[in-house]
């Protein structure tokens, strides 16, 4: 139960914008960060006191920055399980390393939320070209063929149909340990972004509708237009998650809405701060980059309430970025994420409105 003061010094495995993000909350609130990364030239070095480049598993240097923190979060959920243990032994994580364990296998992800009696899609382990043929044979086309762990942003997955060339498919996953899910026929994907603290306090915002384009979110809107039934259940699911992993943090949990009767399939968990909660850095009292820093480092929780009536989250994609002088001149808060390179795919930084 470890509480820090204002001072004191967070540490963030990862040096990409959500880490950037982290660190300027830290230091609105008197805290100072040191920045873990193996990539040189990470945008959240930029905003940090301390930053240390090197591997992930390079022992001797998380070493030297665990004894330079006194608490420790990560920026993405793929931290290698072996970097978590090591940290542990010296430093409070948070959130726990068994969370990383639990998210970071879609099949292991599926089965805690078949735990926990919320519904996902129909889903059956891969383990060769046989087992892919008898699961397609139960789940039925179409269906998504996954890689149970890296997968992001669409990377990682392809879409089967009957008349897709099955082992053309599989070799491209090159023996990868893969997951089968079956296809979710959705009006809706939404998100609950919420957090937990240390001492068990649960604080969920307005649920997320989010858009996609090309597997990467596009647009979020908050509040989403479903009903109040559906959003309350979708907390509760959030709040059954958070409370059986012991989680203390911001987390998210995306899922589709299905039907007239708004049935909810949860897709998946992620154990950080989220891109559809980037709508509250300006659009909510409390930002979830603030937030999560309240939860780990053992303070109370803020407000979530959203300001406005409704708020607008436009990802800024690749050459989106270069829009940032017409963006000035109209009514929100541009954000961008210091990457000295834009290409195709890359999040270059977001554009939030408040809608009065």
């Amino acid at each position: 139960m470890t509480k820090i003061t204002p001072g004191a010094t967070i540490g963030i495995l990862g040096g990409g914008q959500l880490a950037r993000m982290l660190a300027l909350s830290c230091a609105q609130l008197g805290l100072k960060t040191h920045i873990f990364s193996p990539v040189a030239d990470d945008p959240a070095f930029d905003v940090s006191a301390k930053k240390t480049q090197a591997d992930f598993l390079d022992e001797s240097a998380l070493n030297d920055f665990a004894r330079s923190v006194d608490i420790i979060t990560y920026e993405f959920e793929n931290v290698p399980a072996r970097t978590a243990q090591v940290l542990e032994s010296l430093r409070p994580v948070r959130p726990n390393p068994k969370v990383l364990a639990l998210t970071q296998d879609r099949l292991i992800e599926k089965q805690f939320i078949r735990r926990l009696e919320a519904q996902t899609a129909e889903f059956s382990n891969i383990t060769d070209i046989h087992s892919l043929k008898q699961a397609l044979n139960l789940i039925g086309y179409p269906s998504i063929l996954k890689t149970r762990r890296l997968g992001y942003d669409g990377k990682g997955q392809a879409k089967v149909t009957d008349q897709t060339d099955l082992e053309q498919v599989y070799a491209s996953f090159n023996g990868a340990d893969c997951i089968l899910e079956g296809f979710v026929n959705f009006s809706k994907e939404i998100s609950v972004v919420a957090a937990r603290s240390l001492d068990g306090m649960f604080s969920a915002y307005d649920i997320c509708e989010n858009v996609h384009e090309n597997h990467i979110l596009s647009t979020t809107l908050v509040p989403a237009a479903i009903k109040e039934s559906t959003a309350q259940a979708a907390i509760h699911i959030a709040q059954k998650i958070a409370e059986a992993a012991d989680y203390v943090g911001i987390f998210a949990v995306e899922m589709f809405v299905v039907g007239a009767h708004e049935s909810l399939i949860i897709n998946e968990i992620a154990p950080r701060v989220h891109n559809s909660g980037h709508w509250t850095l300006g659009g909510a009292v409390t930002s979830q980059f603030e937030q999560h820093i309240r939860a780990i480092a053992g303070w109370p929780l803020g407000s979530t309430q959203r300001l406005g009536v409704k708020v607008s989250m436009q990802n800024l994609i690749g050459h989106d970025c270069e829009q940032w002088n017409k963006l000035l001149s109209s009514e929100g808060s541009l954000h961008l994420y210091g990457k000295k390179e834009s290409r195709p795919g890359r999040k270059m930084g977001h554009f939030t409105k408040i809608h009065l």
